[in-house]
């Protein structure tokens, strides 16, 4: 949740595609990877849908609002932007972007996504190690993905290369820098959200049976990102293996 470029560089980590062919090992990674996505991004739905019904003072906006100023913040702007669970932190712009359902709603769920993007914004601000990481990462990111999807085509369609031990490696290197980029991202999205849990205690908003909730629905969003890291990294290391059988 802290940058809408972040399910689209994931998605290279859940391609389907095999140099070499698929066998019955990677589409049984494939498919574990696709039935845990889809489990866990339908609990959190549910959840969400769930404590979007539970109401709170504040819409999503006053909090993240009121979240930025508590914390000496006040050069972020909070936002709204079109769509649903396409809230964000913008580094660049400053802004907290939240979709419009978390923007207008007063409830526990759009309380909790609003102070979790406002984690990340106290993140840029304190200079916390991972999201500078993260941060610097980008670039490498953006090129890799462009290049996977060039080694991807040239597989697809059957480049004389794109059997041999050299592309594979090829693709292992390019599919690191992506797969490294989704571990990275888990401290980044887990501490925000410890970082939002913190205020919404401290801040009296929610009692106690509403932190419970903001702390499931936060739990379940994080895990989205977890499937993604624990698919990409069973993908990378089956790569691995493939190559190393090249050679």
């Amino acid at each position: 949740m802290i940058a809408r470029m972040i399910p689209d560089i994931l998605t290279i980590a859940q391609v389907g595609y095999a140099p070499g062919g698929f066998s019955p090992l990677y589409m049984l990674i494939l498919g574990a990877t696709f039935i845990a996505s889809m489990l866990i991004s339908g609990m959190l739905k549910r959840r969400f849908a769930e404590y979007s019904q539970i109401p709170l003072r504040m819409t999503g906006a006053e909090v993240a609002e009121l979240m930025l100023r508590q914390n000496g913040i006040r050069d972020v702007k909070v936002i709204s932007v079109p769509g649903q669970l396409t809230d964000h932190y913008d580094p660049i712009r400053k802004t907290v972007n939240l979709s419009e359902p978390v923007y207008h709603e007063n409830s526990v769920a759009a309380a909790a996504v609003a102070a979790h993007e406002c984690g990340h914004a106290i993140q840029h601000q304190q200079a916390y190690l991972w999201l500078g990481f993260r941060s610097k990462m980008v670039p490498a990111v953006q090129l890799s993905t462009k290049m996977l999807n060039f080694v991807m085509i040239a597989g697809l369609l059957g480049v004389g290369l794109a059997s041999t031990a050299s592309f594979l490696w090829i693709w292992v290197a390019l599919f690191a820098v992506t797969t490294l980029f989704s571990i990275v991202t888990l401290p980044v999205e887990f501490d925000a959200s410890r970082r939002a849990l913190a205020w919404l205690q401290t801040s009296g908003l929610a009692v106690s049976m509403e932190q419970d909730k903001a702390r499931n629905a936060l739990f379940w969003a994080a895990m989205t990102y977890v499937a993604a890291a624990v698919g990409s990294v069973a993908q990378l290391l089956y790569f691995i293996m493939l190559a190393l059988n090249r050679r």
